[in-house]
């Protein structure tokens, strides 16, 4: 019984010794930049989402043109598409399903199936109630919310990997007085921060409550950094590069924080993906971007009522919203799946036949 058992076993170490070899093979000679960036490219959703969000954002800014700074000071670029969220032209009435104004004029349907063939019109995503277009409306919104989300990140992201290192690092009373500072920041609620933050500074700019919002962000960030920092700084390599003599800074920057670099991007991808949540939701309560501005949020906030009778309203701001917000997310599952050096790639079936026959083969040799 124990040698059949035995004899089962070895096929499958054999094959997993294979799957291995030909795992190192591809990574051998390369450097730890370009065994993550190798790792990424092969994550097939995080690719689709990165290009996506690419794409998205590429769409957006050349349609709606770029447009910061406050009311009494504006930094405007223009965009392609021929209308602006100022612009009211005559409201459309005719064509439009029970008795409602301003349908999408939209159709990417072909002849054979509606008959109507496909075509853009001059408002594809419809018009408002004054008249004003929906589509230029929605670009303007996807530009806020992608603004917000990479301001928040950058900002959360470098406030928390500092408080939590430094912290994790040194321990001590500098970690008591970080982490009870952190503390109380979290006993705050962000919604509450947000809103108070939108009422008070949301006429200034989305740029203004971006900054705002960022620096009450990072309180989760810092904590998973700390404990990051802590469970590295043990490491025999921490100790070898002490014993080396390596600064503080140098065993910071060089040693632990690359090996921490995972855990960091990850959490940056997720705050960022709330983060455009949030703005959503505080423009959604009338505390965020206000008019004459608009953000996606604010769209969904205004034409809430309008969901039965001109749900086009409604999807594209919540389309835009979803897509950004799952785009941001894949691209941290494959950020992570990179970085982690314990996760290995999915061997094919034709490799690990060649896995299998190069064993044999080394077995007949001997």
């Amino acid at each position: 019984m124990f040698k059949k058992k035995n004899q089962s076993v070895e096929p499958t170490t054999a094959t997993t010794e294979g799957e291995n070899a030909i795992a190192n093979k591809e990574i051998e000679g390369l450097s730890q930049g370009q065994i993550v960036r190798r790792r990424f490219v092969r994550h097939r959703a995080a690719m689709i989402a990165l290009f996506s969000l690419i794409g998205i954002s590429l769409f957006v800014f050349t349609a709606s043109g770029l447009h910061l700074g406050s009311e009494k000071h504006p930094i405007t670029v223009a965009g392609w598409w021929h209308y602006s969220i100022t612009d009211l032209p005559e409201l459309a009435m005719d064509g439009c399903p029970d008795g409602t104004v301003g349908c999408p004029t939209l159709d990417l349907l072909p002849p054979f199936i509606d008959g109507t063939g496909m075509q853009i019109g001059d408002h594809p995503f419809g018009q408002d109630d004054i008249g004003r277009d929906y589509f230029a409306l929605v670009m303007r919104g996807a530009q806020q919310s992608i603004m917000v989300m990479v301001i928040i990140g950058l900002i959360g992201g470098l406030i928390g990997t500092v408080v939590g290192a430094i912290s994790g690092f040194f321990r001590g009373w500098v970690d008591a007085i970080l982490m009870r500072f952190t503390d109380f920041i979290i006993t705050i609620p962000f919604i509450m921060v947000g809103a108070v933050v939108g009422f008070k500074y949301g006429n200034l700019g989305v740029v203004v409550l971006a900054l705002m919002l960022g620096l009450f962000s990072w309180t989760g960030l810092a904590r998973l950094v700390r404990g990051e920092f802590l469970t590295l700084r043990t490491r025999e390599f921490v100790d070898a590069a002490r014993v080396a003599g390596a600064s503080n800074a140098r065993i910071v920057f060089k040693h632990i924080l690359p090996n921490a670099v995972g855990v960091i991007i990850v959490s940056v991808t997720l705050l960022m993906s709330g983060a455009i949540l949030t703005e959503s939701a505080l423009s959604y309560l009338g505390f965020g971007v206000v008019a004459p501005d608009v953000s996606l949020g604010l769209l969904i906030s205004q034409y809430q009522d309008s969901f039965t009778t001109r749900p086009w309203l409604f999807w594209y701001p919540g389309l835009f919203i979803i897509s950004i917000a799952l785009c941001v997310n894949f691209i941290g599952d494959g950020l992570r799946d990179a970085f982690d050096p314990r996760q290995k790639r999915r061997i094919t079936k034709k490799e690990r036949e060649q896995a299998r026959v190069a064993k044999r083969e080394s077995k007949a040799t001997a």
